[in-house]
């Protein structure tokens, strides 16, 4: 068996447990994307996948404050106590009690909501959903890569062969688990590294491998082990990005996904260009002890979005520390969620749509998305309506976060999806702004309907304002004229625009600033 055709097969079988505990693969190559390869390289900008396994039951997450008395009717073996919900100011919209930490994230405006996501035709096998999520197909089409794995596999057709090199020296993706998922399989390699858990990390770093046994089967191992090393090294350049950063901020103990987190900050800090990230925490399919009888806050899903919780705020604090938070987003994902109507086990089943998060200092904070509508007399079989394709979600990040362009996001998710307002701080394309910070446009509500507030501050100056769609064609003068100096109002009717994302653009004779615009 040849190289290539080695490292294809071996993205699977290297990271048995206690076979590879150093080893795995990376996704790096030729370039072709080059906005990717511009904000991927030159801005290290980082993405984290954090995979809720199991099934998240959403209403018991991010709960509709307006259905309450609904969900007291429909599902009383697990509905929370309304004193104990933490409403969000601006919001119809609570989070469970053990969720402070995002709380905080909400009301400072690094936390957004996307609510009631799933796709079409749901299939609410674990096996089955996980890879309808990882691969990015429809539900009745077989995929065998998955959308990150597309996306590097188009940047870099021709990994493995000759990776890593000076040009392209770290992996593309990370994930940290037992084996490489479908999430980073390209059509020919698995483009991860993989480090089965905290443990195998830390080994790596301390370069601990533990003894083989003196056996036929030890031999081989022994052979296993040198081949990856001879073939893999990415495993070096891991160790010394660790090894530049020795101090953290406080992470939870007992917390498999604050310490996946960890590692995750310290590789980043460390000056690891890998752009994408999977960490994962299990035991979300709570079909049973969901929670306590006595105390609905408590139970086993209260412990799971502790442990996220505890495990995602100690990470943005280490982010912060270490320099590195304007560079990273979160986003979580569940392979489905559960039903609308509560079990008689204190528990929840297999159901379709739930919210998700993305976290970060560059996010379009807020709720994206409406309430679900609960009926009172929903039965077993009734599930939540989907609002937002997965996909729609994934494509906005990959456009909006690493500046793919719409072309070749649409062949990375095998179809166009509308995006969605996922990243939604102010870009300067041009280095002086015309307003007076960068940050001070807002423009009300977005996505837009009709009548739409544009709010700004003027440095006194002419200025022009218009409507351009992506592909830079001019869609509409809002206005042109001089300004005032200092906050400034313009109201605008775009009831008449057709669906679809647009750029609103302020511009004076030296310079430009955008900001993105979405019309359902």
């Amino acid at each position: 068996m040849d190289r290539r055709k080695f490292l294809r097969h071996a993205g699977h079988s290297l990271a048995i447990p206690g076979l590879m505990s150093s080893f795995g693969f990376s996704m790096q190559g030729r370039k072709s994307l080059e906005n990717f390869l511009r904000l991927a390289s030159d801005s290290n900008r980082v993405l984290i996948l954090i995979y809720l396994q199991g099934g998240n039951d959403g209403l018991n997450t991010v709960i509709p404050m307006d259905q309450v008395s609904v969900l007291n009717k429909v599902r009383p073996h697990v509905v929370l106590p309304d004193d104990k919900i933490l409403g969000l100011d601006d919001a119809q919209v609570g989070l469970h009690p053990s969720l402070p930490g995002f709380k905080s994230l909400y009301e400072e405006g690094r936390l957004g909501i996307v609510q009631n996501v799933g796709y079409p035709e749901q299939n609410y096998s674990h096996f089955r959903s996980t890879d309808i999520w990882m691969s990015g197909s429809d539900s009745n089409q077989l995929v065998n890569s998955g959308w990150p794995g597309r996306l590097l596999s188009q940047e870099y057709p021709q990994y493995p062969d000759e990776y890593p090199n000076t040009e392209m020296p770290d992996p593309l993706a990370i994930e940290i688990g037992y084996g490489s998922s479908l999430l980073f399989q390209g059509p020919t390699a698995s483009m991860s590294m993989v480090l089965n858990n905290a443990d195998s990390f830390y080994n790596l770093v301390d370069n601990v491998e533990e003894e083989a046994p003196d056996t036929v089967a030890g031999d081989k191992l022994k052979f296993v082990r040198l081949v990856a090393r001879q073939s893999q090294l990415y495993g070096e350049v891991v160790t010394a990005a660790a090894k530049k950063v020795n101090t953290h901020a406080s992470y939870p103990e007992n917390n498999v996904l604050g310490a996946q987190l960890k590692i995750v900050s310290k590789l980043i800090a460390g000056g690891l260009k890998t752009p994408v990230y999977m960490v994962r925490i299990g035991g979300f399919d709570t079909h049973d002890a969901q929670v306590v009888a006595g105390d609905h806050t408590k139970g086993e899903h209260a412990e799971l979005l502790k442990k996220v919780n505890d495990a995602v705020m100690a990470f943005m604090q280490d982010a912060e520390l270490q320099g590195i938070d304007d560079r990273v987003i979160g986003m979580t994902f569940s392979e489905f969620g559960r039903r609308i109507v509560s079990n008689a086990s204190l528990g929840t089943d297999h159901g379709s749509a739930a919210p998700l998060f993305v976290f970060g200092n560059e996010v379009t904070g807020g709720v994206l998305g409406n309430n679900p509508t609960i009926d009172s007399n929903s039965t077993f079989e009734h599930n939540l309506e989907m609002q937002y394709d997965f996909r729609q979600v994934n494509a906005s990040i990959i456009e909006q976060w690493f500046g793919v362009s719409t072309a070749d996001t649409t062949n990375v998710m095998l179809n166009e999806f509308e995006t969605l307002p996922i990243i939604g701080k102010p870009e300067v394309i041009s280095g002086l702004n015309p307003l007076k910070t960068e940050t001070e446009a807002n423009i009300y509500p977005n996505p837009l309907v009709g009548i739409t507030s544009i709010d700004f501050y003027s440095n006194g100056e002419p200025l022009e304002v218009s409507l351009m769609d992506l592909q830079g064609k001019k869609v509409a003068q809002i206005y042109s004229g001089q300004t005032k100096h200092g906050k400034q109002q313009i109201i605008w009717d775009a009831s008449h625009l057709i669906a679809g994302r647009y750029l609103i653009v302020f511009r004076n004779q030296k310079s430009h600033y955008s900001k993105l615009v979405v019309k359902y």
